[in-house]
Parts: structure tokens; C-alpha cells; sequence
């Protein structure tokens, strides 16, 4: 049963009543679930290389929410969750922000769903960009979706690293904003890259499973495949259609998780 509180409404003699009665009275007394967490997972991986970046100090600027590195070109990529030291050697000469916001997609949606919250966060960078990008890794997710609901047009180019999930029961419907950019990906309108791993959380639907949504949406099909990804990372599949790409990963360990935010360098490339 959900550990909801009680609340202050709910008559007393509620909890001398038989556990049928109660579980009745609670349903209707207390507000919706709260969404599950996931489920930390117990698997353990000490074969594959998990290869980590080597730290590097970076001239950065805070502005609001973002870390941000200003690069010579004329591209902005903005990425969600995960260490900015990370994610920033995957800049090249793109103007890069890192923002972190805290755990779980939530508080990423949240954030973004005003579509002025994505605009003013282009503007306080003060400058033009060509094209803009925007990038998500695990519950980072969550500002991508919301962006993609209202400033599509604008965004060139989408990176999603080991985060794409919806509810259980499976809810498509959480996943239209992903599918809509995919399909104009793989039309050559806009660059799409999707990495998952293994990982199973057990009360959402997994990124395995969210991905395979949108290639069957898409009528694609997977390529089998067996070679070594960034890190030391063992690839098991891939989509290729247009400008999307979707690479599937062996893993179901938290190191696994983490190799795709320090394999962020290899993958992006994969957006030009």
C-alpha cells in the first residue's frame, strides 16, 4: 500500500475498521499517488572498462541556472543533468550551459513548462547562435520534453543519453514530443541521438522500452550489432534512418548508466 498520510479530513474510527474498509476510505480521502521511484538497481558490473574522463578545469560563467562555456562557433548546445566538467568536453567550439536542477525528471519539466523559460534562457546568453541543440542525460530528460512540446522549430538538433521514459501502464503519450521530433530526424529536417542502456528501474518504462516505442512507431528496425563504444562501452544495436540515430548498449549497472554522460564527446559528434 502507498505510505500516503492520513489526512487531517479523515475520521478517526478509519483506522479500527477492517483492512477492506480502510483500504476503501483511504482511496477516497487521500490525493493521487505520489509517482514511484525507481528501483535502485542490485547488479553489479566489474567486466566491461567503465573508462572515465580525466577532469579538466574550464574558464566557465554562471548565468541563472546554467554553467555556462562560451566557444568560438556559432552553435549552442544546452545540456540537462549531470557533471558540468563532464558534459563540457563534449563542446568543441559550441557555446555550452550545463544546468542542474536536481533528481528526478520532474523538476527538469517543471522548469521548462513555460515556453518563456526556454526563451529567456537563450537570451541571457547575449548572443546569436546559427543553430541551437539541446541534450539530456537520465532525468535530464525531462527539460527536453517539455522544450520540445513548444520551441521544436527552433531546436536543430536533440541528444537523449540513456534517458527516455514514460509511466506505467506505458503512456505514449508522454512520448508524442520525442516521436514527433524522431519522425522529422529521420525526413533529414532535424538530427536526432538516442543512446540506452539495459537498465530495467521496474516502476517506469525502461529507455529499452520507450525506444523500441518509437521504432516501431517509426516502422524502423534494429541492426544488430557487437563492437566497443566510448569508454570501453559494448554496443549491441543501432537505428539508422535519415539524421537519427538510436544505440543500444549493453548494461544494467549504474556504471553502465553513467557511461553515456562520459561517452557525451563520441555521441555528439553523431549530431553534426
Amino acid at each position: 500500500m502507498n505510505a500516503e498520510r492520513i489526512p487531517e479530513s479523515c475520521s478517526p474510527f478509519i483506522l479500527h475498521r477492517s483492512a477492506f474498509v480502510f483500504a476503501l476510505l483511504l482511496a477516497a480521502c487521500t490525493s493521487a499517488p505520489r509517482p514511484a521511484a525507481q528501483n535502485p538497481s542490485p547488479m553489479v558490473d566489474n567486466t566491461r572498462a567503465h573508462q572515465r574522463l580525466a577532469r579538466r578545469e574550464l574558464e566557465t560563467q554562471k548565468i541563472g541556472n546554467a554553467e555556462v562555456l562560451f566557444g568560438s562557433g556559432d552553435d549552442l548546445l544546452i545540456h540537462f543533468h549531470g557533471a558540468a566538467w563532464v558534459a563540457m568536453q563534449a563542446a568543441g567550439d559550441r557555446t555550452m550551459a550545463v544546468i542542474n536542477l536536481g533528481a528526478g525528471s520532474g523538476v527538469y519539466e517543471k522548469a521548462f513548462a513555460d515556453p518563456a523559460a526556454f526563451t529567456q534562457l537563450v537570451q541571457s546568453l547575449h548572443r546569436p547562435f546559427k543553430r541551437i541543440y539541446i541534450s539530456g542525460f537520465s532525468a535530464g530528460y525531462g527539460a527536453v520534453r517539455a522544450i520540445l512540446r513548444n520551441h521544436a522549430d527552433e531546436i536543430e538538433g536533440v541528444m537523449l543519453l540513456d534517458g527516455i521514459h514514460t509511466s506505467y501502464p506505458f503512456d505514449a503519450t508522454k512520448l508524442e514530443p520525442f516521436l514527433a521530433f524522431a519522425r522529422r530526424a529521420v525526413a533529414g529536417e532535424k538530427a536526432m541521438v538516442i543512446t540506452h542502456s539495459e537498465i530495467f528501474p521496474g516502476t517506469f518504462a525502461s529507455t529499452t522500452e520507450c525506444t523500441d516505442y518509437l521504432i516501431a512507431q517509426l516502422g524502423l528496425k534494429r541492426t544488430p550489432v557487437l563492437k566497443w563504444g566510448p569508454g570501453g562501452m559494448q554496443q549491441l544495436s543501432e537505428v539508422r534512418a535519415g539524421r537519427l540515430v538510436i544505440l543500444g548498449f549493453a548494461g544494467n549497472s549504474a556504471p553502465d548508466h553513467i557511461d553515456h554522460l562520459h561517452g557525451m564527446p563520441t555521441f555528439v559528434e553523431l549530431l553534426r
